[in-house]
């Protein structure tokens, strides 16, 4: 990403280059290992994940995941993955701020290293915002905390950056919006803006020189790592996205914009949250919003609003029964405008449904 002039995290200078996610992932999983080798601590190979997190389709991919439907097919998750609780305040939060709760979930990390021994564990990986689990946004306090224990226990932090980078939060990663002090990142979908198949793992000074002195060679690596033709995609897409300042004028004109009409939606009498950040969003369908009462625990209402939306013209995807929204960085006020429409209409219909 030489000569694009992007504010990646200051730490993060080395790159490995893949074609998904999911191998990038994969990537992760070695490479933190064999840094600890590389040290004398085969035995330090843990990779901590959360629960309902997504980090891609391959083996290790899925187990680094916590998604229990996914880990019941094929004997998942490998060994020495283990996962904590996500910091999902609108379900699990009950009886705490926002804030107590956020460190009350970024420190079941630290108890889990104590329990396990430090000298166990290699990494922590999360997506800053977790997006396939269904826009789950940490309370304030959460990722300062992450940030603390990883610190004190030398433990690699690495931020999953396949939806939240490029812009989708209002800055070029998920990290600087949400201030993770990141060893590791997950480049994959915004690098190219999906005309082409690439992804990266970028990594910091610190792993880079480990593995320069005493790595050998990191023998590792895909037929298409690299590939030409996604790479001079990739690289033309971030000078375009540069030059056009398009995540900067996406943030001054229309991210407010659209969260506001996100707001709005969240009085409708079928949410119980609304919550977004950047250019995510969510609603959570509930059928009572004072006692946050499901409709049933097979997703009927969430089904039900998707189904609506795409006979509407606009698709929303339901994670359960809450509905996320992604919509590209270069909308207009206009379009928002539109979607607020399609989706308030959605809502109206999916309640008549939903009723009788």
């Amino acid at each position: 990403m030489e000569g694009t002039n992007l504010q990646k995290p200051p730490n993060c200078k080395w790159s490995i280059f893949g074609c998904s996610g999911s191998d990038a992932n994969d990537t992760i999983v070695r490479l933190v290992r064999h840094y600890w080798a590389c040290q004398g601590h085969p035995d330090r190979n843990i990779i901590v994940s959360r629960k309902n997190a997504y980090h891609g389709s391959t083996i290790a991919g899925t187990s680094l995941g916590g998604m229990s439907s996914m880990h019941s097919q094929g004997g998942l998750p490998i060994p020495n993955i283990m996962h904590i609780n996500q910091p999902y305040y609108y379900r699990e939060g009950e009886g705490m701020t926002p804030w107590e709760f956020g460190l009350e979930c970024a420190r079941e990390l630290e108890a889990l290293i104590l329990e396990t021994g430090p000298d166990r564990i290699a990494a922590f990986i999360g997506e800053p915002i977790q997006g396939a689990g269904g826009v789950i946004i940490p309370p304030e306090s959460y990722w300062p905390e992450i940030n603390r224990i990883c610190r004190k226990y030398d433990v690699l932090l690495c931020a999953d950056e396949v939806i939240c980078g490029f812009g989708r939060t209002g800055n070029w990663f998920g990290s600087q919006t949400l201030g993770i002090d990141a060893d590791v990142l997950t480049l994959a979908k915004g690098l190219s803006s999906g005309y082409q198949p690439i992804s990266a793992v970028v990594f910091s000074e610190k792993i880079g020189e480990m593995l320069d002195k005493k790595g050998g060679e990191f023998t590792h690596g895909y037929t298409y790592s690299g590939h030409p033709v996604a790479c001079a995609v990739a690289l033309k897409n971030l000078q375009i996205m540069r030059d056009e300042r398009i995540i900067e004028h996406a943030r001054e004109h229309t991210m407010d914009y659209l969260q506001s009409k996100i707001v709005l939606l969240g009085k409708h009498p079928l949410i119980g949250e609304a919550r977004g950040c950047g250019f995510l969003g969510a609603l959570e369908l509930v059928k009572d919003t004072e006692t946050r009462e499901k409709f049933d625990d097979n997703a009927t209402a969430g089904k039900t609003c998707r189904d609506i939306a795409l006979n509407n013209g606009i698709v929303i995807r339901a994670i359960g029964d809450s509905m996320v929204m992604c919509p590209p960085l270069v909308i207009t006020r206009e379009q928002i405008d539109e979607m607020y429409g399609l989706i308030l209409e959605t809502l109206n219909q999916t309640q008549h449904a939903l009723n009788q």
